[in-house]
Order: structure tokens, then sequence, then C-alpha cells
């Protein structure tokens, strides 16, 4: 079905959706169905060469089609949405406190919760695997979700805790991301 503005409104519901752009055009996203969604985990303040990392991850997330998902803020959060940003892709910030306005500037879906650390638990519901960047005692109780749930997480100059992987770059981070069980695998 077209409309009047020459848009084609027919879209399967199963495979993408229409997103209203801020300038009033239409623009189809894949269905999130069909992406995995990616937690980087990592504190709110950072020296410059774990910010690069943090915005190289987020980069790679979009790159490879997922979607990124963190705690909203400054620093880890900050750089990681930027990266995934500027190559096209989608970020969720789930927010400590009620204050949508306190969303770094690269959250394109701010939730506000109220709840504080809470969240992090929520972070790591959401997540298909996780990626954790320097960090302290929060990203610490986010590994912890992790291991507790079961959901697959590495460190990238992190925590050094059993269970979870270490690796070297931001892009075997994201390697790891997408296909945890290849790094379970005995070759």
């Amino acid at each position: 079905m077209v409309d009047s503005s020459g848009i084609n409104k027919k879209i399967s519901a199963s495979s993408a959706c229409p997103v209203a752009e801020p300038n009033g055009a239409f623009s189809v996203v894949k269905s999130v169905k069909s992406q995995k969604i990616i937690a980087v985990l990592g504190g709110r303040d950072c020296d410059s060469k774990t910010y690069q990392k943090a915005y190289k991850v987020g980069k790679e997330i979009a790159n490879h089609g997922g979607i990124l998902i963190c705690g909203g803020r400054t620093g880890i959060m900050e750089a990681a949405c930027k990266g995934a940003v500027e190559e096209g892709g989608l970020t969720i910030g789930i927010l400590p406190d009620g204050n949508v306005s306190r969303a770094n500037a690269y959250v394109k879906i701010p939730i506000p919760t109220g709840i504080g650390i809470a969240r992090n638990s929520i972070i790591v519901r959401a997540c298909s695997a996780a990626i954790a960047i320097g960090g302290k005692y929060g990203t610490l109780s986010e590994i912890a979700y992790c291991l507790q749930i079961g959901t697959p997480v590495c460190s990238l100059d992190s925590w050094e805790i059993e269970g979870i992987k270490q690796v070297s770059s931001p892009e075997k981070a994201v390697e790891f991301a997408f296909d945890p069980a290849k790094y379970n695998r005995k070759v």
C-alpha cells in the first residue's frame, strides 16, 4: 500500500518495521527479533585508551547488525553508544534514575527506571551476551548477574574472574559476543 506521500507502507511485520525519523520521513529497520542484543558493561569514568576500546566495540556491534544495550550514561557506555550510532546502530540505555535527559547523547532509546543500580539486572536479562570493559564494582555486579543466569560474558581489560573469557581486542570481544559457543569448543 502506498500513501499519498508515495511511501510504501506494506511491510512484513516479521522482518521489518517503519520508524519515524525526526524530519517526518519514514525509514525501514529490521525487526529486533532477528537482531542480537549485546550488552556493554563498564564504568561511567574511564581513560582515553579505554574509551577508544569501548568506541570500537560499539562500532563492531553495529557492523555485525546487533543492538547495543548499556547503562546509558557516560564513560564506557557513552563511548560504545557513540561508536554504534556512527555506524547506524541502535542503542538502548537502561538508566538508573527517572530522568531521560541524563542519558548520553548517543542513546537512541532511553529507558528511565528509577531503580538505581538494580537496573544492572535488567541490562543483563535483556542481552544475549555481554562485553565488560574496564569498570569497577557496578561492572562487577553485572558480570556476577551474567554468571548467575548463564549469559555469556567476556572481559576486555576488565575483571579477571573464573567463568568469563578474557579477550585481547574490541574485535575479539564482539566476535565472542556473536558466537560465544565458538569459545567453548574443544579444538
